[in-house]
């Protein structure tokens, strides 16, 4: 069975920097990380689950919503299973629960969406404030 577990959240002022980690295990050891496109998407109080950047199996493969791009990055390291997503010019309006998202299918605009991810994890909460 995938796990994903996200971590890396907490309080920080405005402009200041977090970095999230999404780690995906398996226990049955029959799935391949490097095989999955993952992503990210928060959900703040009274709010739809919305994208914030995709990660394709190869590094080319990345997208970013509009409100996060150029702060927000998003990477990945296959060897230990972990996705990331490193924040920086964080604004209050940033505070949200953050989900990482696995899925099989390719990178396409679809990642964009909630639809293709077969896992998600808990969610790791990150809140901007002074």
């Amino acid at each position: 069975q995938v796990q994903l577990v996200e971590s890396g959240g907490g309080l920080v002022q405005p402009g200041n920097s977090l970095r999230l980690s999404c780690v995906l295990s398996d226990r049955t050891f029959t799935t391949y990380f490097a095989n999955y496109s993952m992503g990210w998407f928060r959900q703040a109080p009274g709010q739809e689950r919305e994208f914030v950047a995709a990660h394709g199996v190869s590094d080319f493969r990345r997208d970013y919503a509009d409100s996060v791009k150029g702060r927000f990055t998003v990477s990945r390291d296959n060897a230990k299973n972990t996705l990331y997503l490193e924040m920086s010019s964080l604004k209050p309006e940033d505070t949200a629960v953050y989900f990482c998202a696995a899925t099989r299918a390719p990178y396409s605009e679809r990642l964009r969406t909630t639809e293709p991810y077969d896992y998600w994890g808990q969610g790791t909460q990150v809140t901007v404030s002074s």
